[in-house]
């Protein structure tokens, strides 16, 4: 299910991207692009991280998600300060998240569970700030099978800019002015399933990506 997640997300990535990968389902895009010319970013401070595949990894160079990664040829690195000025600056094309909870209006909630310690906002909110483009990665449910694609987020959210696009294991949806549009049933979905298992109201304008319309 992430892999297929993952694999569509990596469609989106145009040549000579700058991208940054969230933890979780988006340090697996990395693995799905063909061409050399996707310039993955990470926020501690490094451009040029290349997938996680074991054989390709460095154990002593991490990405934000404290996970080994390794480094293309021609990499660079710079300090935290650089890092983020770059993405204040609005020089990342496309940052790719995990999220918590997403809501009708594309808010997103990835930061925090009230009455858990988890890491915090981290590099979240700067990335809503200033990456061009923003797509969500997320299973289409939680583990007990209620919707994380809710009417509003009952988490705290991480910032009040929409995202782009979400894409789950059923379905992959816009954001347009504030509303979601269903434009994909993702392989082996059905939109009656799509339905049934999302809270917040949608608009249909699905085509199909191997799943069915009826």
């Amino acid at each position: 299910m992430q892999n297929l997640i993952a694999k569509r997300a990596a469609q989106e990535l145009k040549s000579g991207s700058v991208v940054n990968l969230g933890i979780g389902i988006p340090t697996l895009v990395a693995n799905h692009i063909a061409d050399g010319d996707i310039f993955f970013h990470t926020e501690n401070g490094l451009l040029g991280v290349t997938d996680v595949n074991e054989a390709d990894i460095d154990p002593n160079i991490v990405n934000a998600g404290k996970l080994p990664v390794g480094e293309a040829i021609g990499a660079s690195y710079f300090n935290s300060a650089e890092s983020f000025a770059m993405i204040r600056g609005q020089h990342v094309d496309v940052a790719i998240l995990g999220v918590l909870q997403v809501d009708a209006k594309g808010l997103i909630a990835n930061w925090a569970v009230p009455g858990k310690n988890i890491m915090g906002v981290g590099g979240a909110m700067d990335l809503l700030t200033g990456a061009k483009k923003i797509i969500v990665t997320m299973s289409h449910t939680s583990k007990d099978g209620t919707s994380k694609i809710l009417k509003e987020c009952t988490y705290p959210i991480t910032s009040t800019r929409s995202v782009n696009l979400i894409i789950t294991e059923l379905a992959v949806f816009e954001v347009r002015n504030g509303e979601l549009y269903c434009i994909e049933i993702m392989p082996n979905s059905t939109i009656e399933e799509i339905r049934e298992k999302t809270e917040a109201p949608f608009n249909e304008d699905c085509h199909n990506n191997g799943g069915q319309t009826r």
